[in-house]
């Protein structure tokens, strides 16, 4: 028979190792299937337990559900009214939406969610905000006034295949904008501006005004500065120097109010199908429209990273709120004055931001806004704030130092098996290929659809320079080359790159083919063209195509 002892010892080791392997297990990293799967773990296990016990979201943002990590990326567009942000939906789908009207008075009087579905239809806001599998349920908060304002066009659209749109009432202008919406507009647009993935500013190039009420929206976007783009559109009803003007003073006004150092990305433009009306600044606009296209292409490609940083963001804002709250339970007294005492800490919480700043080695870029916060403190009962607790905090720290360090690595392995996802569709695939593609037919691309070597109509002129050269044999030295070339006053770099691309038989001398080419390459880069990387096959000289 076993000794009481020796079983009781037993139980003991057991319950060591029981105890040890929980510590193990809190100590191993999670593993996760998918980024976003990682990101609701994370959050719901790590930065909701601290969100939750000092009261966030009464003060700053809504909990996140399982459809704010799995929704596809989604663009707000934000503007004055007739600045044509609903022409810009109508432009990109290439298509009419349910809800959709157009005209140069405030149209628009809803926020309308342009997304994928199987039938063309309309889901009106009190219905949005019940369904599980749309990212709308927090907009509950908001109430029937803002509810009776929102809905969701459903079509069958390539592109909403990738992304969604969300088309913005027309910002109002002097007294109109005095009229109350019935709603806190510029809190809706910063709950938008947490969620979603790009943030598109239009402007009316012909009517630049910035009124109140865009100023107040504008610095309510604070905080997601990395996410907006600025439209200068209906650019082509204006000449080109008044365009100039324009743009400097959209730059100066923007600069006054989004208040960064760095200088935000404006795109000019005209964006809808119809005939430009001064076509002066046909190409500028092209290139313009093309380089949107590609940054809005490269969403769903960057939407894990975007959901990442926004985590990020969030759990550094919930850190320093708890610091904030029990800095504020732990100035209340147990028993009398407590009115006063709150009303002393409310007008003081400068000096507390301060304060937390110094003992923590918080940046003042981390805190809440400080007038803000005041006026959420008045409406609360500092009776029921929590002390610190610095387990939860603790918890998040760990997520941020290790979690998400292994989750950026993940997010790197999802971008690599997904190179090709872009949006495609619409107006994306407009100017995909052929002609109207951006760029054909200009630079080193033109000539691509002559029969004759597009180079062949100057080698008379270089063929004068290449025997002043002292050919060999029907060849030039590299030497003797480089004296010529030099005098295109290119850098070595670029001249490198030029003859590595005329010398096509790669025997280090330049035949008067191959020296008519690094001419005319020359000649694209001087005319501002980028160099391709390769040689394109209607470059390729005459007498070395038999070789290709």
């Amino acid at each position: 028979m076993e000794e009481p002892g020796t079983a009781a010892a037993a139980g003991l080791i057991t319950m060591f190792s029981w105890v040890n392997k929980d510590a193990r297990r809190k100590k191993e990293p999670e593993l996760f299937q998918t980024v976003a799967e990682g990101l609701r773990q994370l959050y719901a296990q790590k930065l909701l337990p601290l969100e939750e016990h000092y009261r966030f979201h009464d003060f700053h943002s809504p909990a996140l559900e399982d459809a704010d990590f799995d929704n596809k990326p989604m663009v707000l567009l934000v503007g004055q009214y007739s600045t044509g942000k609903t022409t810009f939906i109508r432009h990109l789908i290439e298509q009419d939406f349910p809800g959709m009207r157009i005209g140069p008075e405030p149209t628009t009087d809803s926020f309308i969610a342009v997304m994928h579905g199987t039938a063309e239809g309309v889901v009106p806001g009190n219905a949005l905000v019940v369904d599980p599998r749309r990212p709308f349920r927090k907009l509950n908060a908001f109430g029937n006034a803002f509810l009776n304002r929102f809905m969701c066009a459903q079509l069958p659209n390539p592109v909403l295949e990738s992304i969604s749109i969300i088309d913005t009432p027309g910002i109002l202008s002097g007294e109109k904008q005095r009229i109350s919406r019935g709603y806190d507009f510029a809190a809706v647009l910063e709950w938008f501006a947490e969620r979603v993935d790009r943030i598109i500013l239009l402007f009316d190039a012909h009517k630049l005004d910035i009124s109140d009420e865009f100023s107040e929206v504008i610095k309510a976007l604070k905080n997601h500065e990395d996410k907006i783009r600025v439209v200068l559109n209906k650019a082509d009803q204006i000449e080109t120097q008044q365009l100039m003007r324009v743009y400097g003073a959209l730059m100066w006004s923007l600069g006054k109010i989004i208040n960064t150092p760095e200088v935000v990305r404006v795109y000019i433009g005209s964006f809808w199908s119809h005939p430009l009306l001064i076509p002066d600044n046909r190409k500028l606009f092209e290139a313009e429209e093309q380089d949107l296209f590609k940054d809005i292409q490269s969403l769903p490609r960057n939407a894990a990273l975007r959901k990442l940083n926004d985590l990020i963001k969030r759990a550094r804002l919930a850190k320093v709120h708890a610091y904030i709250i029990s800095s504020l339970k732990k100035e209340m007294p147990n028993m009398f004055g407590k009115e006063s005492k709150k009303k002393e800490l409310v007008n003081n919480l400068g000096e507390i931001y301060q304060k937390i700043e110094r003992e923590h080695q918080i940046s003042p870029g981390d805190f809440p806004n400080l007038r803000k916060m005041q006026e959420l403190l008045q409406t609360q009962d500092f009776g029921k704030f929590q002390a610190l607790k610095p387990k939860l905090l603790d918890t998040v720290d760990d997520m941020l130092s290790k979690d998400i360090a292994r989750l950026m690595v993940m997010v790197r392995q999802e971008e690599s098996l997904m190179p090709s996802q872009a949006v495609k569709g619409g107006a994306f695939d407009g100017t995909m290929n052929g002609p109207f593609g951006h760029g054909y037919g200009e630079g080193a691309g033109e000539g691509i659809d002559d029969v004759e070597w597009v180079v062949g109509k100057d080698k008379p002129t270089y063929d004068e320079i290449f025997y002043t050269l002292s050919p060999v044999n029907g060849k030039i030295t590299g030497a003797n080359a480089k004296k010529e070339m030099v005098k295109s006053k290119l850098p070595n770099t670029v001249l490198g790159k030029i003859w590595k691309l005329a010398d096509v038989d790669k025997d280090g001398l330049l035949d008067d083919e191959e020296f008519a080419l690094a001419n005319h390459l020359i000649k694209v880069k001087l005319e501002g063209h980028e160099l391709p990387a390769d040689l394109p096959p209607h470059l390729v000289p005459p007498s070395k195509r038999r070789h290709e």
